[in-house]
C-alpha cells in the first residue's frame, strides 16, 4: 500500500506541474496583472486557446480526484490517535470544605505561610507549588454553636 501511495503522490506532483505550465501558457483574458499577451503570440489562435482550456480542465479534475483518493488512502491506514493527557489538570473534589453559610459568621481558616519557591530554573515552579497548596483543602474543626 505504501508503494502505491508514493506512486500516486508522484503522479499528483507531475499533474500539478503540468497544470501550472498549461495555466501559464494561456493568454490573459482579463489582464488581471496588467500583463497581456500580444495578438501575434505563439498560441493566440482560438483553437489553441480551446485546447489549453480543455487540458486545464482535465488536469484540474485529475488533481482534485487524486487529492481525494490520497486523502482517503492516508486516513485508512491510521488507527485512532491517543490524546496526551499528561499536562491536563484534574479537579480534586473538596470533601472537607463546605459552602459558607449566610446565617452565621464564617469559620476562619488558620493562616498558612507561603512556601519558599523551589530553587530551580523553572519560572513556573512557584506557580505550580502555589496551585498545589490552594488545591489542598484546609482542615478546620467545625465551629461550635
Amino acid at each position: 500500500m505504501s508503494s502505491l501511495f508514493t506512486f500516486l503522490l508522484v503522479v499528483q506532483a507531475v499533474i500539478a506541474a503540468a497544470m501550472i505550465g498549461v495555466i501559464l501558457m494561456q493568454k490573459s483574458e482579463g489582464g488581471g496583472l496588467g500583463v497581456g499577451g500580444s495578438p501575434a503570440g505563439l498560441l493566440s489562435a482560438r483553437g489553441a486557446a480551446d485546447f489549453l482550456t480543455r487540458v486545464t480542465t482535465i488536469l484540474a479534475t485529475l488533481f482534485v480526484g487524486l487529492s481525494i483518493l490520497l486523502a482517503a488512502m492516508a486516513s485508512v491506514g491510521r488507527d485512532g490517535s491517543t490524546i496526551d493527557t499528561s499536562l491536563s489538570k484534574t479537579a480534586q473534589p473538596s470533601s472537607g470544605a463546605a459552602a459558607p453559610s449566610m446565617t452565621g459568621p464564617a469559620p476562619e481558616a488558620p493562616a498558612q505561610a507561603a512556601p519558599a519557591a523551589p530553587a530551580s530554573d523553572d519560572p513556573l515552579a512557584a506557580a505550580a507549588a502555589a496551585a498545589s497548596q490552594d488545591a489542598a483543602p484546609a482542615q478546620t474543626p467545625p465551629a461550635k454553636k
